[in-house]
This record gives structure tokens, sequence and C-alpha cells, in this order.
């Protein structure tokens, strides 16, 4: 059965600007009967990376608190740390990180909480039907948020071709044991030419699993649990992830994880994708390049897998921006995803989503209407 994703152009004029276009598209998609009064409502979105400038513009996710207030709901916007260590590998940083790219109250009209806690450890084991997966390890500020709406920058992604709604879901709303649960199936190792041996992850593991040998650090994967903490701790960037998954079994975790992110929150979700600045890689980096093809617009719907189906076909659809890291299918209908990463099988992520029931690939696009003369 197809699902509907109502969809809002770039076109503005003097009737309508983009900020009440995306009212508009807000009322289409339903959150009046999303959002109750009293809800505590989690809007979760990429805070950005410092240095990056991609990320959704915080006056956007203003109109969206605006929008929640006023039907009676309590508006928080939310993120989870990192898994790699960087500007936001824990909560401190992170907030911080966000309110100086301009997610502070006084723009966005909510306060900002990180649902991982801390360091990225408040969360719960959460039972989901996956293929590869039977439970998942979700941010406790999303399971205890009565409602959920995800507010995601759609763009390419080195490891999983694209990223939106699913991805914000999975990766956005799992703790750091859940970050490493879907990117990796092994304990993190130790890069010797980078260890000083000071001891702060020994410290800091509360499993006993790291030791020291030769004046290094050695973490012994029998008593490891993936938790991430002492990938956090190190200052010296010493301890990393063993990036050992394949790609498609990343995107189908990922999948069954977005499972464990709506869970207990049936027509309590709304998922909105800004198809703006889609640029080539992940907004977790310090940097952002070109977009691959012009802004297409906001689109918005209630099945997180039709809304990225819809937006991956928006980008294929438009013809390739020259000067760009897009090295193949600059013409319209020209695989985008592939075009920048030729190796990764985006679709799987879709395929794979579908198949555990996340969602549905078959869609009807509903545009909306200028407001009258004057557009």
């Amino acid at each position: 059965m197809a699902s509907t994703v109502y969809f809002a152009d770039m076109r503005t004029g003097n009737r309508e600007n983009l900020f009440k276009k995306l009212q508009r598209l807000l009322e289409a998609g339903g959150l009046e009967q999303i959002v109750g009064r009293g809800d505590l409502t989690a809007i979760k979105l990429h805070f950005g990376e410092r240095g990056g400038h991609a990320y959704i513009r915080p006056t956007f996710i203003r109109t969206i608190v605006d929008r929640v207030k006023a039907l009676g709901g309590k508006p928080f916007l939310t993120d989870s740390s990192t898994l790699y260590p960087g500007e936001r590998k824990e909560a401190v940083s992170a907030l911080t990180c966000g309110i100086e790219n301009g997610f502070a109250y006084a723009v966005v009209g909510a306060p900002l909480i990180m649902c991982d806690g801390l360091r990225g450890h408040s969360a719960r084991r959460v039972a989901v039907a996956g293929e590869l997966l039977q439970q998942v390890d979700i941010a406790l500020g999303i399971l205890e948020a009565d409602t959920l709406l995800t507010v995601s920058h759609f763009k390419c992604h080195e490891l999983t071709g694209f990223g939106g709604a699913i991805k914000n879901l999975a990766m956005g709303c799992s703790s750091r044991e859940g970050k490493l649960e879907q990117h990796s199936n092994v304990a993190p190792k130790v890069a010797e030419k980078l260890c000083t041996a000071c001891a702060v992850c020994f410290k800091a593991c509360v499993h006993e699993a790291i030791s020291f040998m030769e004046g290094k650090a050695r973490i012994n994967p029998d008593r490891c649990t993936g938790c991430g903490r002492c990938i956090t701790v190190c200052e010296e960037r010493a301890i990393q992830i063993q990036w050992n998954e394949e790609a498609p079994k990343v995107m189908k975790k990922m999948a069954e994880y977005a499972l464990g992110a709506l869970s207990g929150k049936a027509g309590k979700t709304l998922f909105v994708n800004f198809v703006t600045q889609i640029s080539p890689a992940c907004d977790c980096y310090g940097h952002s390049d070109a977009p691959i093809v012009a802004d297409q617009g906001i689109l918005i719907s209630t099945d997180p897998v039709a809304l990225d189906q819809a937006c991956a076909d928006l980008v294929n659809q438009a013809p390739g921006l020259p000067g760009t890291a897009l090295r193949s299918g600059l013409e319209p209908g020209g695989d985008k995803f592939r075009g920048v990463h030729p190796a990764i099988d985006w679709e799987v992520t879709l395929e794979h989503a579908e198949k555990v029931g996340l969602g549905s690939r078959s869609y009807e696009i509903i545009r909306l209407e200028p407001l009258g003369k004057g557009w």
C-alpha cells in the first residue's frame, strides 16, 4: 500500500515565504493529530559539526517548535553523542557545538537535551522483530518522549549511500553501544603509535577489559561489551572503532534499529526531510562540500521509508551540478548516490526497512499548491 508524502518545493513569493510554507506542510502532514496537549515532544535533529554548514538552519527548527507549542506540546531539541572522538563525543561538547551552530534557546525557542545522557550510555534495550537483531539499544530520551519528530538533512553518505529519516532514527536515536553494534561486531582496537599509557581508558572501563602490556593499552575482546566508553575518554584518539562490518549489513542493522526507536510511538511520530544543500558526505565532518544537485524542497510523511524513497527519487531525477564530487550520473535520472559513492548499494536500507515492517517504498506524493496570485 502506498504511503502519502507531502512535498513543498523551494518557490516562494510575497504571499508566502518558506517558513509559512513549512507551517502549511506540517499541517498537511498531520502534526495536529500527532502532538497532544502536554506531550513531551522530541525534535530529533543533527546539531552539526563545528566547521560544517549544511545542517538545517535553526530558524526552520524554530518554525517547527512554534507549531508544536501552539498545539500544547512541550518541545525539546535532541541529538545523541557520536561514536567517534570529536566535537560531539559527549553531552557537554555536543551541546556547546549545537549552541555555537545557532541552536540556542534564544533562536529556536526550546531547550537542548542529549537523548543519550552525559556520555552516551543512558539507554534501554528494546525488543525488535529483526532479521539480524532481536534487541537494540535506544536512548532513554527518545523512549521516554511522548511524541517524536525527526527533522533530517537528506544528503549522501560514505557508508550507506544516503542519510535521511531512517538513519536519523537508527544512528541518531541509539546509544554509544547501539552505534557500535550497528557499525562493528568486535571490540575497539588500540593504535599503539598514539597510545601514551595515560591509563584514562583503564579507569573508565567498568568491565575490566583494558590492561597494559609493554607500555601500551590492550583491550580484551572477551571482556569488552562494545559500550564505547574508552573511545570517548581517550584524548589521544588512540582507541578506535574497527570498521569491519560490510556496508549492506550496517544498512540492515540501521533499519532494525529504526524499528526500536519507534517502539511505543504508534500514531505519535512524524518525519521531515530537508532536501537542501545535498552534500556528498555526512554532516559529522568539520566541513561541507559543494551540493551535488540544486535544492529540491522539504518533504514530510508519517512513513520514514516512503519519505526517504521519495527524497532519493527527487535527487536522482534532478540534473547533477558540474564541478562537484559527483563523478557520474549527472544526467536527470542518473544515480547520484553511486555517482559519489560507486561501491555502495544504497537501496539495501530501503529494501530491508520495508521487509522488516518499518514502512513502504511505495508512495503517493502530494505537492503543496500555490496560495493564489502573487506566488
